[in-house]
């Protein structure tokens, strides 16, 4: 097992980026040449205090402005695609953790395509929405260390991970000998991370502490006793991160110009597979 110390070794300057979301301060993010990865410099003592935003939509199912509406559709959208990749592997038990469940929304439909559900979230605000739609979630991995799943689930979540190699470890030990690793980070080689740099929404520092690469995710878990299955795009991602992006560059929202650069990123990734935010389909090796 790789040690933490050795994704903050051989690092080199890439960019100063800004926290749009809550504190307004400013972080280096620094490239780890082994393993081809970003690093969040410095991380923060008190990291919760950075999700307490009204802003930080995935802890809510806020549909106050028009922006968060559209995320909400997408959203709702995406959440029946993702049922339906987890659906395709035909596992007999169909027992899902999914962690950094948010507000429940994915492990609701999983529920009602009978899949034994199973979830974590940090968050109290997030599982106390997730429980009003029926959806019971703890608040830390920790508790389900004696069980196996079919499938482990993390939607936007590795890249907020603080150990990133005990908590791949503890991915290991769930796990079943046959199962499914899904994990869906955002790519900073994508054209619109390239297009907006400091102002890429997705890099979202401080929040987000690391920022993969395809090389990256597999390298990082082949060390791990994993092996990269599959690789997936999420095409919606582009436009939404594409919006809020102009909206840090140029200090207003603009949807005509955002909706623009996600379609010039999913058309460029056509050729370089590099999409906006990518899945990976992960299993044992």
């Amino acid at each position: 097992m790789k040690k933490q110390s050795d994704f903050y070794s051989d690092l080199e300057p890439f960019l100063q980026c800004k926290d749009h979301t809550v504190s307004q301060e400013l972080y280096d993010v620094k490239r780890n040449k082994t393993y081809d990865m970003l690093v969040t410099y410095p991380v923060p003592k008190k990291l919760e205090d950075y999700y307490k935003s009204e802003n930080y939509i995935s802890h809510t199912d806020s549909k106050k402005s028009f922006f968060d509406k559209i995320y909400q559709f997408v959203k709702n959208f995406t959440v029946k695609k993702k049922v339906d990749l987890i659906n395709s592997f035909g596992f007999e038990n169909k027992t899902i953790l999914d962690i950094g469940a948010g507000t429940g929304d994915f492990l609701k439909v999983c529920l009602q395509n009978n899949w034994n559900v199973f979830g974590t979230e940090p968050n109290q605000q997030a599982r106390e929405v997730a429980v009003k739609k029926g959806i019971l979630l703890h608040e830390n991995v920790a508790d389900f260390s004696n069980q196996k799943f079919d499938v482990i689930t993390l939607w936007h979540v590795l890249e907020h991970v603080e150990n990133l190699s005990e908590f791949i470890s503890q991915l290991n030990n769930l796990l079943s000998e046959n199962g499914k690793l899904i994990i869906a980070v955002p790519n900073y080689k994508s054209d619109d991370a390239k297009y907006y740099r400091e102002f890429w929404a997705a890099f979202d520092v401080p929040r987000h502490l690391w920022h993969f690469s395809q090389q990256s995710i597999s390298k990082i878990f082949t060390t791990e006793n994993f092996i990269v299955e599959k690789t997936l795009p999420m095409k919606f991602d582009s436009f939404y991160v594409s919006m809020l992006s102009e909206k840090y560059k140029k200090g207003k929202m603009n949807f005509l110009n955002g909706f623009w650069r996600g379609f010039v990123s999913n058309w460029k990734a056509r050729s370089t597979s590099e999409y906006s935010s990518l899945i990976y389909i992960i299993k044992k090796s």
